[in-house]
């Protein structure tokens, strides 16, 4: 949601701190602005709307400083406006805050009845009060955010200076991430690495209700008790570099191009070529896999749709049953857990705030968690008792592309490891799958040199009242994903359904405005889903399919016909799903859309 920099060095803070909000406006954002150390006091700067209206308005003023806070606003409590834009300033101490304080009424009320004077509609500048209090008791900033953090409930990220100690950053949270940067003589705080890779490699995450005291030279770790406590220094490999477009038009567009190599680097650590074998290490070796009886994924979005694929591979290759829940409401329906169980969580980010509170419950039941993320370090990979990971890189743009496909490849992994485990992978369909998946880079190579293709087939569909995208077996919640971008990118109405499930509701709707995308790859649903197309076809359904190179019977029931290579029944819905993100890109990008940032949405969910 909300993005947080922070900076203190020799560097001008401005810059540093503008250049940070700018690799952070992938999460959606509705207003931005900073705070300045300008002499003895703080120059703050607020603007409504995107980042380059903050820049017009700080080329307007003439001042500079070392030491500054940063935010874009993702609106909550109070309308997007300057009034509510962050930072807000209490008597000398400046605040900005990702989340939401859960019992601001409560704070609001004896504040308002103490007398404090309110400038704002949010929940943020209550903060700012109780430390302003405190520290005027205090006069030292951690030794008031201490005295504040046991009143806030909620999921929050905090960072916070005060005029009269102009040397320090004081950063709390509680739920979304905060992370500081280390580097010689300087410091960074940020809601996301990719804000602070120019200058560093090196961060560390801090903890639930675990305070920073960020510094020029050492930076101190606290307990929300004010004990001090040693944290753990994580090396992030990433360049800076690889957050750029890098000629591309949009951040979405190269995260695309870049799934043939980032679908390799999933699958690197997986697999043996040379011995075609395939086997996994999450950090647990004391697992026994034999024992587990029943599997949970727990996802939310797009995650959602691969651990949805997941439980085809796992259920069809492994034998083990396999439910999948929506985190959001596994977390209230009270789960039955049994100590035989697994769960796994995915999450792109790592911080989504409902599948975190899954794996919270999960292990409050005692229930192993295994995590797959595609940022080490994030909170829900700390917080698992096994690890493993998309390797996708760094993706800006707030639909995934890439790291669903990473997921997806990795998913066959992990089920055929779990199959071999329990006897149940035979050493043929071991060299199969391992043969599929390497190559399976290739391939999807070739699917992206088609784009000329899926980009004029995209643009027919603006002519379409409504989409309904359909799929059989693993390539059904392909349909679910591909209906999702498109409602993600180009705001028109799309459903996926099951192609079986046509019967019982959707054929009502089909006629000659309706566009149907169907995947029809080769594979052992082929003749149910033909039949499916067929019917859809009679009632006058625009037909634009997605199925095996060289299928004529598929291109003659078709106005589109777009071609995947011919693959192992594992990897067709990662082939398939690549021209449905091209679809609706193209489609999203030809209606004036902000493809890179959707309007309503952000990359990580970190509050509810």
């Amino acid at each position: 949601m909300c993005g947080i920099v922070g900076y203190f060095g020799p560097l001008e803070a401005k810059k540093v701190i503008l250049e940070g909000l700018r690799k952070l406006e992938y999460r959606g954002y509705d207003s931005a602005g900073v705070s300045i150390l300008d002499g003895p006091h703080f120059k703050r700067v607020r603007a409504e709307g995107k980042l380059k209206y903050l820049e017009s308005r700080l080329a307007e003023e003439n001042f500079s400083g070392h030491l500054g806070i940063g935010h874009t606003r993702w609106a909550t409590h109070g309308a997007p406006s300057e009034r509510n834009a962050h930072p807000h300033e209490v008597r000398g101490v400046s605040l900005v805050h990702n989340g939401i304080i859960e019992n601001y009424l409560e704070i609001r009320e004896a504040l308002i009845e103490q007398g404090a004077e309110l400038t704002s509609d949010t929940d943020s500048e209550l903060v700012a009060h109780l430390i302003a209090d405190e520290v005027e008791r205090e006069k030292d900033l951690l030794a008031a955010v201490i005295k504040v953090l046991p009143r806030l409930r909620g999921a929050f990220s905090i960072l916070v200076v005060w005029e009269r100690q102009p040397d320090r950053l004081i950063a709390f949270k509680d739920g979304p991430p905060l992370i500081v940067g280390l580097c010689e003589g300087q410091a960074l705080v940020v809601s996301d690495v990719q804000a602070g890779l120019a200058y560093t490699k090196r961060f560390v995450y801090l903890g639930d209700r675990e305070i920073a005291e960020v510094l020029r030279g050492p930076v101190r770790f606290f307990s929300a008790e004010g004990k001090p406590i040693e944290k753990t220094i994580t090396e992030v490999k990433w360049s800076s570099e690889a957050a750029e477009k890098q000629g591309f038009s949009h951040y979405m567009l190269k995260e695309i191009y870049e799934q043939p190599k980032a679908v390799s680097q999933a699958l690197s650590p997986h697999l043996h070529i040379e011995k075609s074998e395939i086997s996994m290490d999450w950090g647990q070796q004391d697992w026994d896999l034999t024992k587990v009886q029943r599997i949970l994924m727990v996802a939310c979005g797009t995650s959602y749709y691969a651990a949805l694929t997941g439980k085809y591979y796992i259920e069809k290759l492994a034998r083990i049953p396999v439910d999948v829940d929506l985190a959001s409401e596994f977390r209230y329906r009270e789960p039955v857990l049994s100590p035989t169980d697994l769960v796994v969580t995915i999450s792109q980010s790592g911080e989504t705030a409902d599948t975190l509170a899954a794996l919270r419950l999960a292990k409050q039941q005692h229930v192993k968690v295994l995590s797959l993320c595609n940022v080490k370090g994030s909170t829900i990979d700390r917080s698992a008792d096994g690890h493993f990971y998309m390797n996708a890189g760094p993706e800006i743009g707030v639909a995934s592309t890439k790291a669903f496909t990473c997921t997806l490849s990795v998913l066959v992994c992990f089920s055929a490891h779990l199959a071999k485990e329990r006897g149940r992978l035979p050493k043929y369909l071991e060299n199969e799958i391992v043969r599929a998946l390497t190559e399976l880079p290739g391939q999807l190579e070739l699917v992206l040199s088609f784009d000329k293709y899926f980009s004029e087939a995209a643009i027919e569909l603006k002519n379409h009242r409504g989409f309904l995208f359909m799929g059989r077996g693993v390539n059904y919640p392909m349909a679910l994903e591909g209906a999702l971008k498109l409602k993600e990118l180009a705001y028109l109405h799309a459903e996926g359904y099951a192609a079986g499930e046509m019967k019982h509701g959707p054929l009502a709707l089909i006629d000659r405005h309706m566009a149907i995308v169907m995947l029809a790859p080769a594979d052992e649903w082929y003749e149910k889903t033909i039949s499916n197309l067929e019917e859809a076809k009679a009632r006058g359904g625009q037909i634009i399919s997605i199925g095996t190179v060289g299928d004529e019977k598929l291109r003659q029931l078709s106005q589109r016909f777009l071609a995947i290579p011919r693959a192992h029944w594992a990897v067709n819905p990662i082939l398939s799903v690549v021209p449905l993100q091209l679809m609706a890109f193209h489609l999203a990008d030809s209606l004036g859309h902000d493809v890179d940032q959707p309007r309503n949405l952000a990359k990580s969910v970190t509050v509810e």
